[in-house]
């Protein structure tokens, strides 16, 4: 594992996190580290203390949410311009496991299994989230430099 990783957040604000597509208003828009629902992207916040969005004072909560919809609209109409079988976006704000404020934004499509195409994104099989095959890298780059595109155009 790369030290980025260790250190998301701080990577971002000093440039060296490989996974930041743009800065917002309200934190880093990141294409995800797992790719098995293309598209995947997570919007954080810009100070590891926030731990959670009532952390934040009234403008920069409204900052944050408006940069959340922001990436969700970017991610959407370049999923939809790459593949037919978009559905929709699900927008998450869990808090379970990473100490720091973080969106997820989850592209949805048709090919994904019947018994979990409506269903939340947790209930695919742990192997999922570790599969070598699906992780982030070169063959994503039409789809991350849409999603950037898309991004300066909200």
């Amino acid at each position: 594992m790369t030290q980025w990783r260790n250190d998301r957040i701080g990577s971002a604000l000093r440039g060296e996190n490989p996974t930041v597509l743009a800065r917002l208003p309200g934190g880093f828009a990141v294409i995800g580290d797992v790719q098995w629902l293309p598209g995947y992207c997570v919007l954080l916040t810009d100070d590891p203390s926030v731990g959670r969005l009532t952390d934040l004072r009234r403008p920069d909560r409204l900052a944050y949410l408006e940069s959340m919809e922001r990436l969700g609209e970017a991610v959407e109409r370049a999923c939809a311009e790459l593949d037919p079988a978009f559905r929709r976006i699900n927008l998450e704000i869990l808090g379970n496991t990473d100490p720091y404020l973080h969106a997820h934004i989850w592209p949805r499509y048709e090919w994904e299994p019947p018994r979990l195409v409506g269903m939340p994104v947790w209930l695919y099989p742990p192997d999922t989230w570790r599969d070598p095959a699906t992780a982030l890298g070169p063959q994503h780059d039409e789809l991350r430099a849409a999603i950037a595109r898309h991004l300066k155009s909200t």
